[in-house]
């Protein structure tokens, strides 16, 4: 495969990988983003005017508020009367079906009963008839009119002159005669012949309440061009507020083509691109292994989606402040699991998009971008909550000191500034302590540990150590006092000291399988003697492949297991190879029988477990703890291991061996120094 020319380890396949990535963020985090177009200008009532003399471009109306033109809208619609047409060939159809289903007359009453509920019916059809539904909504206010339309003539009529076809009914019993025959008359079904007569006209009333709102003005003035509307510093008074909101809404009315959106939209993809180009570049030159870790880019790229997508929503909706979003848990995640260079790069690109969605960017990019500084230089390692929540002080309280330092520039007096910012900071303060729980996920999700997973998995009272102490009292000694030295040369030379020590002490652990069959386990008897070498050499290599499988049954954390499978490297079991090849001289020897799995270490903290597991093994069998027998063990072992290539893909110096063999040297010294014998008490 051909390679880039300006750098021989980046491929084209890399470079097409990034691009892609880069792509898909920018398409995402655009996506997202409001495209109207927003106006220069932002007025703050009751505030100074913090930007340049404004005078008016053009000519434009002062448009009322939507409030005042709402109330007017009320005020109008008091005097609307929607159209009902009468139907006269109603009453007549009605009337004549009911004499005619009657002619012979009505049982149980005499016949002049039929021209009275004729006379009646005419009567109820007179006043009007409306639908249900209609009468039941203009009857909630008794002093609506309708506006009944007879042929060519229309005359207003209220709504308590009118019937619904329920109401007529009942207004047909309340007559003396018709009601002493209620019982006779319910026979007939007489709500049959009550029919609706007034029906509503759909397009006289629209007309008539679209004449009666366009008689609304919308303004209640004009601004003629030239004219001075605000001078810098002077305090945006209830007119001052109207005059520059209408601006607005006209210079936004005048921008709404389609030629200014797809400007707007490409102003925007190119603004992201850039950004996220270059913060791809700035990975790819001094961060290019963690895209050999997916897992670590997909969070990087992750977190910047995300917050623009909040920041979005938070935006578009305007229900809260974005000083609620807790920007700076980010560079909080990204110092703990990556690097302090690379979390504050994260940052200020994440924040210099975000930026570009807001009414004042400059002051939010600088708000956010000191939080980010503040959280990174706060929170080198989060091992403890009390950590975590000192943290979240001295974030909220930068960011309160940077947010009054730009309202002490702005405001003339002390009683203009607006304290409502400071309690949404103080809000993200408080938010900025989920960043706690928060962490499992994000371990889980990405595939990282913790300072804290380390920690908890460092107490002896979890399943595997306290089976380990039970089982195999002497490996987990060993582990012990392994995880010590191993945790202080780590410390000595920079390396994660918390890391090397909770993997020292699950190292062994394959061990458990076969305790007996490892010297620190034994007492007395060695079951090795009835084994030949061979096999013997096969127990001690499976505790590394056992170890692997149990760390995989208790789910423990990839850099654990790292740890199970390098600290043997790609060593022999030393003991019965030699023993063997003395024993079969003129035989050949298959090394493999006698080689650990491996891999060989390849990073600082699993070389200084490999080197402080076979010093502190090779220690138990000095004759003597003088320290020149100290230091030649250690100087042997050590640099053995160099010889034979165990650090050749490891990034440790020879500046770090040195400090390892210097606090090896010194720790075995202290621990296996001589005491005092104490004198025996004399009897009398």
């Amino acid at each position: 495969m051909s390679s880039f020319n300006l750098k021989e380890d980046i491929q084209w396949r890399d470079i097409l990988v990034r691009a892609l990535l880069v792509i898909a963020t920018v398409t995402v985090v655009v996506w997202s983003m409001p495209h109207d177009n927003t106006s220069i200008f932002h007025a703050e009532q009751g505030k100074p005017w913090k930007y340049a003399d404004f005078t008016a471009p053009f000519d434009f109306p002062i448009y009322k508020s939507d409030a005042v033109i709402q109330r007017e809208r009320d005020s109008v619609m008091k005097e609307y009367e929607p159209y009902y047409r009468y139907n006269v060939a109603t009453e007549q159809q009605m009337v004549r079906k009911f004499t005619a289903d009657y002619a012979d007359g009505i049982p149980d009453v005499t016949d002049d009963y039929i021209s009275i509920i004729s006379n009646r019916l005419h009567s109820l059809y007179q006043q009007g008839i409306m639908e249900q539904k209609d009468y039941d909504e203009l009857r909630s206010d008794t002093a609506n009119m309708i506006r009944v339309v007879n042929q060519k003539q229309a005359f207003s009529v209220s709504i308590l002159e009118v019937y619904s076809p329920k109401g007529a009914y009942e207004q047909l019993f309340r007559d003396e005669k018709l009601a002493s025959m209620r019982g006779a008359l319910q026979k007939c079904n007489l709500n049959n012949y009550i029919v609706p007569n007034l029906t509503y006209d759909r397009e006289r009333s629209e007309t008539s309440k679209n004449e009666l709102l366009a008689s609304i003005p919308l303004a209640s003035g004009l601004v003629q061009k030239g004219q001075k509307i605000v001078d810098r510093g002077e305090i945006v008074t209830d007119r001052t507020y109207r005059i520059i909101e209408s601006f607005i809404k006209e210079n936004d009315r005048r921008n709404e083509d389609k030629t200014q959106n797809r400007i707007s939209l490409i102003g925007q993809i190119l603004y992201v691109s850039i950004l996220m180009i270059c913060f791809t570049i700035y990975l790819s030159l001094y961060r290019k292994d963690y895209f050999e870790k997916w897992r670590s880019i997909a969070m990087l790229y992750a977190f910047i989606i995300i917050f623009a997508l909040l920041t979005a929503l938070f935006v578009r909706n305007t229900f809260v402040h974005v000083y609620i979003l807790p920007y700076a848990m980010v560079p909080i995640f990204i110092r703990v699991f990556m690097d302090s260079r690379t979390a504050f790069m994260t940052h200020v690109t994440m924040i210099t998009i975000c930026a570009i969605m807001l009414q004042h960017p400059f002051e939010f990019a600088i708000v956010e971008t000191v939080a980010g500084l503040v959280a990174i230089s706060s929170l080198r390692e989060l091992s403890q909550r009390s950590q975590l929540f000192k943290s979240a002080i001295f974030i909220t309280l930068a960011c309160m000191a940077v947010n009054m330092a730009f309202d002490w520039m702005q405001a003339s007096t002390l009683s203009q500034i607006d304290y409502s910012t400071y309690n949404y900071l103080v809000v993200n303060g408080i938010a900025l302590l989920f960043a706690y729980p928060l962490l499992y996920l994000i371990e889980k999700a990405f595939g990282f540990t913790s300072d804290i997973t380390l920690i908890e998995l460092s107490n002896t009272n979890n399943e595997l150590l306290r089976r380990m102490s039970e089982v195999a009292p002497g490996t987990f000694n060993h582990s012990i006092q392994v995880a010590n030295l191993a945790g202080e040369i780590a410390n000595k030379i920079g390396a994660k000291g918390q890391l090397v020590r909770t993997g020292a002490l699950y190292h062994d652990i394959g061990k458990l399988s076969n305790p007996i069959y490892f010297t620190e386990n034994q007492s007395g008897i060695d079951p090795h003697d009835m084994l030949t070498d061979i096999e013997s050499a096969q127990i001690i290599i499976s505790h590394v492949t056992e170890g692997l499988r149990m760390a995989d049954k208790h789910n423990l954390p990839k850099v654990i297991r790292e740890f199970i499978a390098t600290h043997h490297g790609l060593g022999k079991a030393k003991f019965f190879y030699i023993r063997y090849k003395n024993e079969h001289p003129d035989e050949p020897v298959d090394d493999l029988l006698f080689t650990y799995p491996g891999p060989n270490p390849f990073t600082r903290e699993q070389a200084c477990l490999m080197m402080a597991d076979s010093v502190e093994a090779a220690s138990r069998s000095l004759k003597e703890y003088t320290e020149q027998a100290i230091r030649e063990l250690v100087e042997r072992i050590i640099d053995g291991q160099v010889a034979e290539g165990y650090f050749r893909e490891c990034p440790v110096t020879f500046r770090d061996i040195q400090y390892a063999k210097t606090v090896l040297i010194e720790k075995l010294k202290t621990i296996y120094h001589t005491r005092i014998s104490y004198p025996m008490e004399k009897k009398e």
